[in-house]
């Protein structure tokens, strides 16, 4: 057991990823910004989080000096509602200040590496295929709304849920997929002149929004496909894991020069082992970000799994000294600590959880998909404590925050 993240960080690994096993635990925030200093001072110069890719280079924009006051740069620079908390806070406005005394070739950067979707909606394409044909001055007589019609027809969940209401498959779909093709090849192709003309940060933020329609395509397209219910969420679940992927690659090329990333993601995204959550109606099985990246960056990507024992936030008890986390929690002697997956005993699952905290317990698959283990205890927990904002306004299956 140690606090001393560098014990788990190979040589070898650019790509640090450190999982959380539900979004509703502010303390993993906090946790994830006192590790990311102390890896900035291993030359560590970028973090990545589960948000918007596209929205997320508002972020990076007021990090790197740039103007904006710090609510609008949350606001617009966060999706899936983690604008609103603290830590989040609190990480952009020591990136911004730590900034303030580096050169720019040494200042940390922030990236988001999700697609713009929920589990349950994801928005129209149009404003994504839009900048990057500003950028490129393509066929400017194009009325891309005229093909995508309202962009409440894609963002509205039954657009996702129902595949009959969806208009992935519409014709007009199919056509803005051959465009958003064709704009990508024009992309690369015309590459030499772009930079020169423009700058590689506007090359780079034209392709970002570029293969974020893309991506918002395929998604839409899958969620218009007649399938048993099980299969159509389990390759919706896959493919927003594929664009994470893409993303995540996408980022590392661009800090390759300049030291690896730190990642923080829900657990699910990041393990190595492939995705299971079940219900009455559902049983869904996907390969996450972390087994697409495992085997295709070997030894330079490294997964750190969280796990908790109690959470006032969540109001979850003690665990059961026979589970994972019942384990980890008798060894505790601080409010956190790294240990080896592989130090670990054998336990049962954790099963006193419910699905509007959106906890997924350690299970077998979970250690033998991550390197280590990042336990957290939060404090007690009473039966009077108070519920969190997500749980006393909004009870959500898991998968929606995932």
């Amino acid at each position: 057991m140690t606090q001393d993240i560098h014990d788990f960080v190979p040589a070898s690994a650019n790509l640090l990823a450190l999982g959380e096993p539900t979004h509703q635990e502010p303390a993993f925030g906090r946790v994830r910004n006192e590790l990311f200093a102390r890896l900035v001072d291993h030359g560590f110069r970028s973090i990545a989080l589960e948000t918007d890719r596209v929205a997320a280079l508002t972020v990076d924009d007021y990090v790197q000096g740039g103007a904006g006051d710090l609510d609008t740069v949350l606001r617009d620079g966060f999706s899936h509602g983690f604008d609103a908390q603290a830590a989040n806070r609190q990480l952009v406005t020591w990136l911004r200040a730590s900034n303030r005394t580096r050169p720019p070739e040494d200042r940390l950067t922030f990236h988001g590496f999700d697609a713009p979707t929920e589990n349950y909606s994801a928005p129209s394409p149009r404003p994504y295929l839009e900048h990057t044909r500003a950028y490129l001055d393509f066929d400017p007589g194009l009325d891309l709304a005229e093909l995508t019609g309202d962009d409440e027809r894609w963002s509205r969940t039954e657009a996702v849920m129902d595949p009959a209401a969806s208009p992935g498959a519409a014709p007009e779909a199919e056509k803005l997929r051959t465009l958003a093709d064709d704009m990508l090849t024009l992309l690369f192709a015309r590459a030499p002149e772009l930079i020169a003309t423009t700058s590689h940060a506007a090359w780079f933020r034209a392709r970002t929004h570029l293969t974020a329609g893309l991506g918002l395509l395929r998604y839409h397209k899958q969620s218009a496909q007649r399938l048993d219910e099980s299969a159509r969420v389990s390759r919706l679940l896959a493919t927003r894991d594929v664009l994470m992927a893409q993303n995540l690659l996408d980022i590392r090329d661009i800090e390759a020069q300049r030291g690896p990333t730190l990642v923080f993601a829900h657990n699910l995204h990041l393990q190595r082992a492939a995705g299971h959550w079940s219900s009455d109606a559902l049983d869904l099985r996907w390969s996450g970000a972390g087994a697409i990246l495992g085997p295709l960056l070997g030894e330079r990507y490294t997964v750190i799994a969280g796990s908790l024992g109690r959470s006032e936030a969540l109001r979850l008890q003690e665990p059961a000294p026979d589970t994972y986390e019942g384990s980890l929690q008798r060894h505790a002697t601080t409010p956190w600590y790294l240990t080896p997956s592989a130090a670990v005993s054998p336990a049962r699952t954790r099963t006193d959880t419910t699905p509007q905290q959106g906890y997924f317990p350690l299970d077998r698959a979970a250690l033998n998909g991550s390197d280590a283990i990042l336990h957290l205890d939060a404090g007690p927990s009473s039966p009077g404590a108070e519920q969190s904002r997500t749980e006393r306004e909004e009870p959500l299956v898991p998968l929606r925050r995932l």
